[in-house]
């Protein structure tokens, strides 16, 4: 991203115009003078340098339309502070977009470009650079801002919108929201890496180890601070959820799978649990716009007082009006009644409410300042979805008191887990990668005595299909804020 190199000197430009006007003047004896002093050369014209939005730090909404670029070709090495960055469109409906003017330079100015701006450090490719590195000031993307669905008579959006004693409550819990939002940023960035680096013939623990290694450089992970939320899903066809590779898993992304892939980090326990399904062959087209329309229908249908059995009949009645065709066979797209978003708490990914993607759940309604992860699965199966076998989910039972335990090994098991994972989910790779072995016996007895929860991979029939989509909001005093959202979903 280099700008152009342009000429400053005065003289050389005086001379230029000199140059011109005699050449005019006397085109035909200078063409013969050409012809008897070939080492003369002709100046170059001034090129005009590309403008800086004011004051703008490129936000994820625009990262993807960004060229990652370093010094002398090499991508992990940040370009030169002098260069000029390529100049970047915000996107419409940003606090950016609109009423943003563009810094006008002086024509007196031939100073760097960059003077008077601050230094903006740009992302790598692979991104490497953690994003509080990225926002010093931790003013973080805020995500999409959403209107609350009306009361009976109408005002309810419109008074939470401009009351200023809602953007008091707002104001009072604006350190909270940052850390969501710079979870989402992580998410973000990492997810746009994802989609263009993933493809046929990459195996499920290769994709596993590229993402988390990724999302743990971009959240700067540091211990239970900041790091991931839980592991990384990513369950084929049939099998909707939680499933990860355990070590010796040969499994292979082809052209026909349908793949979920699901991941979350954090930042001082505050989650951000978004998902979105991944498939090559077109063929899936139906099921997935399925899924990802009653995952927006949810999220519109979402606000503070709505019962959450509302928000389940608007997500089936979507999803439901669609139809796909595989082989010759027409499938409604059917949601997995057993399966549901939910609300999420500091270090919980399970806070206690779910937001069932079927009519006929809870009556309890949504709350001011309550976050949810707001989630469908759609089907070409039953709808309905049975425990694999092989675990690799765990998570320590979060209201799991203090239990003796016999084995010394299950101690020192659990020591590991309260010091790198707390209450948020882990898998057996994880435990790999601490240098953990022989430890599946010491894992089984704390899931036996109940402090530690197995999660099964998570089948409708064989043969099937099945997609995801997921967002994280805020419900937010003044608005309901869509924190993961971003330019691909």
């Amino acid at each position: 991203m280099s700008g152009a190199v342009t000429k400053s000197d005065s003289d050389a430009e005086d001379a230029l115009l000199g140059a011109e006007i005699e050449t005019k003047l006397n085109l035909q004896k200078d063409m013969d003078k050409t012809d008897a002093c070939p080492g003369k050369t002709s100046k170059k014209k001034k090129k005009k340098k590309p403008q800086k939005l004011n004051g703008m730090r490129l936000s994820v909404h625009i990262i993807q339309s960004c060229h990652f670029v370093g010094i002398d070709g090499n991508p992990n090495v940040l370009e030169d502070e002098h260069k000029e960055p390529v100049q970047t469109e915000p996107p419409a409906g940003s606090e950016f977009s609109g009423t943003q003017k563009k810094k006008k330079r002086k024509p007196g100015n031939k100073g760097d470009p960059n003077d008077g701006d601050p230094h903006i450090m740009k992302q790598t490719y692979p991104p490497s650079i953690p994003i509080c590195d990225l926002f010093p000031d931790r003013d973080y993307p805020v995500g999409e801002l959403l209107e609350y669905p009306p009361d009976a008579d109408g005002r309810m959006a419109i008074n939470r919108t401009t009351s200023e004693e809602c953007k008091a409550r707002d104001r009072a819990h604006l350190e909270t929201y940052q850390e969501f939002r710079e979870g989402a940023e992580v998410h973000r960035q990492t997810r746009a890496h994802i989609k263009k680096w993933l493809r046929p013939g990459v195996t499920m623990i290769e994709l596993c180890e590229e993402l988390e290694r990724t999302s743990r450089a971009l959240i700067k992970e540091r211990g239970l601070q900041a790091g991931l939320a839980f592991p990384t899903g990513c369950s084929l066809n049939h099998v909707a959820a939680h499933y990860t590779p355990n070590a010796g898993d040969t499994t292979v992304l082809s052209y026909d799978d349908v793949c979920k892939v699901d991941f979350g980090v954090h930042v001082n326990g505050r989650i951000i649990d978004c998902a979105f399904t991944v498939h090559f062959n077109p063929k899936y087209d139906k099921l997935v716009e399925a899924v990802k329309d009653a995952t927006n229908t949810g999220i519109k249908a979402a606000g503070i007082d709505v019962r959450l059995c509302d928000v389940g009949a608007a997500i089936q009645e979507t999803m439901e009006s669609y139809e796909v065709e595989l082989n010759g066979n027409t499938y409604q797209v059917k949601p997995i009644r057993n399966l549901n978003g939910h609300s999420l708490g500091p270090y919980q990914i399970h806070a206690g409410k779910t937001v069932p993607i079927v009519r006929g759940g809870e009556q309890t309604r949504m709350e001011e300042n309550e976050y949810y992860a707001i989630e469908t699965f759609g089907s070409t199966g039953r709808g309905y979805v049975n425990d694999g076998e092989e675990v690799s989910h765990y998570m320590k039972n979060f209201h799991a008191g203090h239990v003796p335990l016999r084995i010394s090994r299950s101690k020192q098991l659990l020591s590991v887990i309260d010091r790198n994972f707390g209450t948020l989910a882990f898998c057996r790779r994880w435990l790999d990668r601490l240098g953990e072995t022989k430890y599946l016996m010491a894992l089984k007895n704390l899931c036996d005595v109940g402090v530690v929860d197995p999660y099964p991979p998570l089948c409708d029939q064989r043969g099937s299909y099945t997609a995801q989509w997921e967002h994280t909001i805020l419900l937010r005093p003044t608005c309901k804020e869509v924190v993961s959202r971003g330019p691909d979903y």
